[in-house]
């Protein structure tokens, strides 16, 4: 026997490149060989794969079903678990600038463990950290909430020594190899099985293969090409793909229709959706977030280790204390280091979940919510999301592809009468036929006999009686009324009815009509035949050879309809500079019908089989130009999302399946839906609590919003801070004692820090948020360079000024220096934060929110407030002259004034401002 290969890619991006790469590579391996082993399976008779798994259509005795479970393990597939509550704390201190902060405090403790400023750091590492593991705790307690199991048990046939079969109802995890499985409508495929019998059956792949429409599945091999069926040979083609296998049932799929009987052949890590997820638990990829932190916080250490340095040699060099100049060079690289960001992030990261659960939305990690606001390009499946995900009949249509009733009200007479399991065009026929038309119905007729659907016919009959009424008297005959599919159908048809007469069907005429199905094919549809016969003799009973001689009547037309507001959410992300791209593993046809549908624009739409002859290079210039992907696997869907990054996009994935979890884990934004299947809700970062687009345009403002008070702070707080470090650097070269004593500088820092506390609660103009956003750590660098000496003018004014005006211009009068110093550098800091906020002109075309507003009053008055307070003597400060508020008042408009034409200039230059 030929041993068969999945359909997967042999080409990956490159193997073993990366720790990335390794696990796309391992993930193609381990499907690779599980379809393997499935397609041999498929390949070989029922009772060939019975012996084989040393197993009988009896099912196993209870030993040995207890042995082969001793052997194989639980049938449980590997899934991410979250960290025991200590992990997840300790990982929520992991950052680059809570690393920094600890240094300092160390450094500190070292010196003088009476330090407050020991104190304080300790407090914003702690707060910042904690806030972080709060919120990702209690976001991924209520993620696991959203794990609803629709069953626990299945109905498996076992014996006890030598007695009969019986059915028990046993627990999915205690299913075996070799174990003999009954299905029924609704159940959920609990292993990978091999079908021995079947009835109508039909079954949902969408969660593997991302088709909207459930298929037939029979107990039957394939026949090889060419090879003309036998009567119990009932005809699949062999397949390279054990999702397309017609005798094969897999787990994580479910039974729409019908009823079968499966042996288990592969159970846990060895089924096919077992080979995938084991490749998906482990250490997540690097996001567009991680990256874009571990950027900026590198460019702000490395001006931190170059600026102080620099101050502590001067200030050892001029003043001769190097013990002092040691505790100054501390206190200006806490002053330089934004030691407020990690709270600040984690602040505005934990509101942002916030405001997101108001929108149904669960966030899981909170550095998703930055990635959903800097994501430029959005993949998604379509079914569900610019679908209903229902089956509706969406035409009914003459020989000539009119729309016709006649043609819906055979079809409803067939789908009302049948006795069997209602597929879902069934349910979708009856469902466009009102209530009142029912009744009129079920008076005129009467069922007679019928002849199920089945595998190798595709298609199903039913007779009936036509009821005596007034002025009906006398008609007896009976009609019989075939649905099934087109080619089927046609094979029976001698006559067609066109436009109320009965004609012969001819070769012409044949190929009319099948020009007619392929072309609402060719659209996207299901198309299904309807055809009728009137038996002259009625009888009791019917069979399949009394489906011949029958008069094609027309065509049903079904499809998986667009939601109403779908084109609407598509063109508000469109308009939020978000590309959406949709990857399904649905056909070409349907996919392109659908998008169109919705308004996008489909152009050349890529199936499968294209992106494995591609490598790397080539996959990112097709997936740059290409709207819709058809037809695609797992490891496809994963390379195209990884291709997109390459190029230097910020993508999300939107899914709920099996065949979306490798791609859920490798973009910056995993997006899934609490009706998920579990491993694509552990494999997301964000879950939804509607499939919606509308819901999801939510959270990427709210995203948006979130960085922008991020950079917000990040921007204000360092390029402030660049400034006064170089102001200390000038003072310090021309000044012959401290400018700002140490304890100073920390309590400036840390009044103005707690005022930026306000900053995740401040609003971003409305221009800001019509884009994507991303990390620029050149563009905080520049930004720091450019703006900070802003300060550093009026800093130096201000020393010009206490040193001639007031005096100040001695050690013994140091203290009045430092004093007027603090208050100006302080209240310049908390005012500038209005003008570097927004690109526009703070306070009259933009304003802050109140709790902005509210905190910089009340770092403004603590400023004003400290030097005449009763720690004015332990801190350092004296009373200022009235004439200094006057002086005060000039400086910081001028700054206002100055920083403002400058913030013109700057964003006419660079094109950007925040």
């Amino acid at each position: 026997m030929t041993m068969l290969t999945p359909r997967t890619p042999t080409k990956l991006a490159p193997p073993g490149k990366g720790r990335r790469e390794r696990k796309a590579a391992e993930l193609e391996s381990r499907t690779r060989l599980a379809g393997e082993r499935l397609a041999g399976f498929s390949a070989r008779p029922g009772a060939q794969v019975l012996q084989d798994l040393s197993a009988t259509r009896n099912g196993l005795t209870h030993a040995e079903a207890a042995l082969r479970l001793e052997r194989h393990g639980a049938n449980v597939v590997a899934h991410e678990r979250a960290p025991r509550w200590w992990v997840q704390l300790a990982k929520a201190f992991r950052n680059p600038f809570i690393a920094v902060l600890v240094f300092l405090a160390a450094v500190m403790w070292w010196q003088d463990p009476a330090d407050p400023g020991v104190v304080i750091l300790s407090v914003m590492v702690g707060i910042s950290g904690l806030l972080r593991f709060w919120q990702e705790f209690r976001s991924g307690r209520a993620a696991d909430a959203l794990k609803k199991l629709v069953t626990t048990t299945c109905a498996v046939q076992r014996r006890a020594g030598g007695a009969g079969p019986t059915t028990l109802e046993v627990p999915m995890d205690q299913v075996v190899p070799g174990d003999v499985v009954k299905l029924a409508a609704g159940d959920l495929i609990p292993a990978d099985l091999r079908l021995i019998t079947s009835k109508d059956l039909m079954v949902g792949q969408a969660a593997l293969s991302g088709e909207s429409l459930p298929v037939a599945k029979a107990d039957a091999p394939p026949r090889s090409a060419g090879r003309t069926p036998s009567s119990e040979d009932l005809g699949q083609f062999e397949t390279t793909d054990p999702v397309e296998a017609d005798n094969l049932c897999l787990m994580g799929t479910s039974v729409t229709s019908g009823t079968a009987t499966g042996v288990v052949v592969a159970t846990g890590a060895d089924t096919y959706f077992g080979s995938m997820a084991g490749s998906l638990v482990g250490e997540r990829p690097q996001t567009n977030f991680d990256n874009g932190v571990r950027k900026v916080s590198f460019l702000l250490i490395r001006f931190m280790l170059v600026m102080v340095p620099v101050v502590f040699a001067i200030n050892g060099l001029t003043k001769g204390d190097w013990d002092e100049a040691f505790l100054f060079g501390i206190a200006v690289a806490v002053g330089l280091t934004p030691e407020m960001l990690p709270m600040v992030v984690s602040a505005n990261l934990a509101r942002g979940a916030v405001a997101m659960s108001r929108h149904k939305v669960v966030v899981k990690r909170l550095n998703a919510i930055q990635n959903l606001g800097a994501m430029d390009v959005l993949c998604t499946d379509k079914t569900g999301t610019l679908t209903e995900d229902r089956i509706v009949l969406d035409r009914y249509l003459d020989v000539h592809g009119n729309e016709d009733d006649e043609v819906l009200e055979y079809g409803y007479l067939n789908s009302h009468f049948q006795t069997g399991l209602k597929n879902l065009m069934d349910q979708a026929v009856i469902n466009r036929v009102n209530e009142a038309e029912e009744v009129v119905v079920d008076a005129r007729f009467s069922m007679v006999d019928e002849i199920p659907f089945d595998f190798a016919r595709r298609r199903m009959s039913v007779v009936l009686g036509r009821n005596s009424i007034v002025g009906d008297l006398g008609r007896s005959e009976h009609v019989m009324i075939t649905k099934g599919a087109v080619e089927e159908v046609l094979d029976l048809c001698t006559h067609m009815t066109d436009r109320g007469r009965k004609v012969e069907l001819t070769d012409q005429l044949r190929r009319h009509v099948t020009r007619i199905a392929e072309d609402n094919n060719r659209q996207g549809l299901r198309v299904l035949a309807v055809a009728t016969r009137t038996m002259s003799a009625p009888r009791d009973t019917y069979s399949v050879a009394d489906e011949d001689g029958l008069t094609l009547v027309g065509f049903l037309a079904f499809l998986d309809p667009p939601k109403a507001d779908a084109a609407r959410a598509l063109q508000a992300l469109a308009d939020k500079g978000i590309a959406v791209k949709v990857v399904t593993g649905d056909n070409d046809l349907v996919a392109a019908r659908v998008c169109a549908d919705v308004g996008i624009d489909v152009g050349h739409v890529v199936l499968g089989a294209e992106i494995d002859a591609l490598d790397d290079t080539a996959l990112r210039a097709l997936a740059a130009r290409t709207t819709v992907f058809a037809k695609v696997n797992p490891v496809q869907k994963a390379r195209i999302v990884r291709a997109l990054q390459a190029d230097g996009h910020t993508v999300g994935f939107l899914g709920d399946g099996i065949n979306d979890a490798a791609a859920l884990r490798d973009a910056d934004v995993g997006i899934s839906v609490d009706t998920a299947v579990d491993i694509a809700k552990e494999s997301a970062e964000i879950i939804l609590l509607e499939k919606d687009l509308t819901v999801l345009e939510q959270g990427v403002i709210q995203g948006r919003t979130t960085f922008g008070n991020t950079i917000k702070y990040i921007k204000m707080t360092a390029s402030s801070n660049f400034g006064n470090v170089f102001s200390v650097l000038v003072a310090s070269a021309f000044i012959p004692f401290q400018p700002m004593l140490a304890i100073m500088l920390l309590v400036q820092n840390l009044v103005y820090d707690i005022a930026q506390l306000a900053t995740p609660w401040d609003r971003m103009d409305e221009e800001y948020l019509r884009r994507p956003r991303n990390w620029d750590a050149k563009g905080i660098g520049r930004f720091m360079v450019c703006i900070g000496p802003i300060s550093s003018i009026f800093d130096i004014a201000m020393f010009v000024i206490m040193w001639n005006v007031f005096g100040a211009n001695s050690e013994a009068e140091q203290a009045l220096f430092q004093s007027g110093w603090f208050i100006e550098g302080l209240l310049s800091q908390t005012l500038i934060v209005h003008m570097i906020r927004t690109r526009k002109i703070p306070f009259i075309q933009s304003r802050a929110s109140w709790p902005v507003m509210v905190m910089t009053v009340l770092a403004v008055l603590t400023g004003l407030y400290l030097p005449f307070s009763p720690l004015a003597g332990s801190l350092g400060f004296v009373p200022l002259p009235a004439g200094y508020f006057p002086w005060l008042i000039g400086v910081l408009l001028a700054y206002c004034t100055l920083t403002q034409l400058l913030k013109t200039l700057y964003i006419r230059r660079f094109g950007t401002w925040l």
